[in-house]
């Protein structure tokens, strides 16, 4: 059994943050650890309410996981806070044998903010020169470079930036240009490569994001390289997003999506 550990928040409608997280670390057969970093009172349609855990006590659990389990895959979520990003990076700094996949987690599905302004600036000098692969969606590539990003040309060049800045592997996900083929691009060692797929209508879709970076970091983490743990992980996204299903159809009350089967883990409620 593979142990793999999730530095993320805690979602309580399951859908994102480390519930989805081990649940796709289950469907892998990986042993999955968290490291809670605070706690989220949201839907797929709403964020209400972020209390936020100590800084000391994110970092005695990522420590203690890291003293007590044989890990080579760490994956961050919703850190939040400058103060813990610093933290989590000088934690890495002091294990760079462990590879990590870095979500870049600054804005919810629904619009809001889940990042400190002021922990951007501390994502790009620390953190992310740490990552082995970070997985930012295209809202979040547009605030680590400064500028919009309007089409798949662009997309290419902000993922050859993105890695040649931060000296890491850089998936960038393009679902958010709303083409009928949703294609996120690798960038790793000066080249690209494409990942692609039909676009989806999945209604109150939210943490796929956690899931797709799980997915990867999981596959990682049993052997496999960035490319084929990607198409994996592409693959086991969509598959999850397929089964999917809605309830409670109401306009005027939250949109529920809960997956069929039992292959599959919820990834939106």
């Amino acid at each position: 059994m593979h142990p793999i550990l999730t530095i993320a928040g805690s979602d309580c409608s399951a859908g994102a943050g480390l519930q989805a997280d081990l649940k796709t670390f289950q469907h892998f057969g990986l042993h999955g650890l968290t490291a809670v970093t605070c706690i989220v009172s949201e839907t797929a349609n709403i964020v209400r309410r972020v209390d936020f855990v100590s800084t000391e006590m994110v970092e005695d659990q990522v420590r203690l996981m890291i003293e007590s389990f044989p890990l080579t895959v760490i994956k961050t979520g919703m850190l939040g806070s400058a103060e813990l990003v610093a933290t989590i990076s000088r934690i890495f700094a002091d294990h760079p044998e462990i590879k990590l996949v870095i979500d870049p987690v600054m804005i919810a599905s629904t619009g809001a903010s889940l990042l400190e302004d002021s922990a951007i600036e501390t994502y790009k000098t620390q953190l992310l020169p740490k990552a082995h692969l970070i997985t930012p969606n295209l809202p979040e590539a547009e605030v680590l470079l400064g500028r919009k990003i309007t089409s798949e040309a662009q997309m290419r060049s902000a993922a050859l930036e993105l890695s040649s800045t931060y000296r890491c592997a850089t998936l960038l996900k393009g679902g958010h240009l709303g083409e009928s083929v949703c294609t996120d691009i690798l960038s790793e060692n000066g080249k690209t490569e494409d990942f692609s797929s039909p676009r989806l209508d999945v209604k109150a879709s939210h943490g796929t994001g956690c899931t797709f970076a799980a997915a990867i970091a999981a596959n990682l983490a049993l052997g496999n390289d960035l490319s084929s743990s990607i198409s994996t992980a592409k693959s086991y996204l969509n598959q999850t997003l397929a089964q999917s299903y809605t309830f409670n159809a109401d306009t005027t009350a939250p949109i529920h999506a809960l997956n069929q089967g039992t292959n599959f883990p919820v990834i939106s409620v």
